[in-house]
């Protein structure tokens, strides 16, 4: 792929700060070691990353390198509006998009007679700044999760992320670790389920279908964000591992792999990895559905589409 386009998907703060921006509030931790709806993956080695000619080189998917992980449990499906609220509720968390005040949502999902103060982000105008967005209101004012508990929860920041996760007892998968998983034991393939996008005719995930960002024929059912457990898993029992919300994972952004250091990361303005691509995803533009796919985003970012899954060690005891 010789043009490098930004992803559709993508958003950050860093870019655009408006709408009367909040400081942001502590961490508040608590402590749960559950290890339900998580598979134990087993460590080994893999082939990570990709040289294939549909990838961007430019964000450093390649070159492929052979890469060794440890043993790791990770959560089957996203951490769900359910499963955070249970958070929220144990110990009073409030999310940055709360403490700023407002997050990035999709154009098509804002309400014409929206009550609240909205703002159009000039690099990617299909994102507006919408007051009262976060996640129990992902729309705004006046929207609510009540009829999507089973969603993946959206609007969270890395910083949002990683306060869950020291809650649940648990920590944000490293980049190895994630593409290992959503791999599901397969070698070098294209997608979770190999190289075809939609086998005999079947979606396999959620990602935008028709012309991007005008018209989604949601030939895969969804608009915006699947239950979190839909679609076929992958070989290792995950679910919605390519499209349907971005994936935080623990390690800053950097586009050479073997170490060179980013003029950015020396500027200051580092960013986290994400993984896995969203429902905005689409090939004529971006194109981060693939398995080998990178993007990030500055740790106090949100929007409508980013969200993240759990990994926990393997008690050595």
């Amino acid at each position: 792929m010789e043009e490098n386009k930004p992803s559709c998907c993508q958003v950050s703060r860093a870019d655009f700060m408006s709408l009367d921006d909040k400081e942001k509030g502590p961490i508040k931790n608590g402590k749960n070691d559950s290890v339900d709806n998580m598979v134990l993956v087993d460590g080994g080695e893999f082939l990570m990353g990709t040289d294939d000619d549909e990838g961007f080189k430019t964000d450093g998917e390649g070159p492929v390198q052979k890469v060794t992980v440890s043993p790791f449990y990770i959560d089957i499906h996203a951490v769900t509006n359910q499963q955070f609220k249970a958070f929220v509720d144990d110990t009073g968390y409030k999310t940055e998009a709360e403490q700023y005040g407002w997050s990035f949502v999709f154009y098509q999902f804002i309400a014409k007679d929206f009550p609240g103060k909205m703002q159009q982000v000039p690099q990617t105008p299909w994102w507006f700044a919408t007051e009262g967005a976060y996640w129990f209101q992902p729309e705004g004012l006046g929207s609510t999760i009540e009829d999507r508990m089973d969603h993946p929860v959206i609007h969270v920041s890395w910083n949002d992320a990683v306060a869950y996760c020291k809650w649940a007892g648990k920590r944000l998968p490293t980049e190895k670790e994630w593409e290992y998983a959503a791999r599901g034991g397969l070698e070098q393939k294209k997608f979770p389920w190999g190289d075809e996008l939609t086998p005999d005719g079947e979606h396999y995930c959620n990602i935008w279908q028709g012309e991007f960002p005008r018209h989604n024929t949601k030939d895969d059912g969804h608009a915006g964000t699947a239950p979190a457990k839909s679609f076929p898993p992958n070989g290792y029992g995950l679910y919605n591992i390519s499209g349907n919300v971005w994936e935080w994972c623990a390690d800053t952004f950097q586009i050479d792999r073997n170490g060179k250091i980013d003029q950015d990361l020396l500027n200051g303005n580092i960013s986290k990895v994400m993984r896995g691509g969203s429902y905005l995803c689409h090939k004529s533009y971006c194109n981060r559905y693939r398995v080998a796919a990178r993007s990030s985003n500055t740790v106090d970012s949100s929007s409508g589409n980013i969200g993240f899954r759990c990994v926990k060690n393997v008690s050595t005891s």
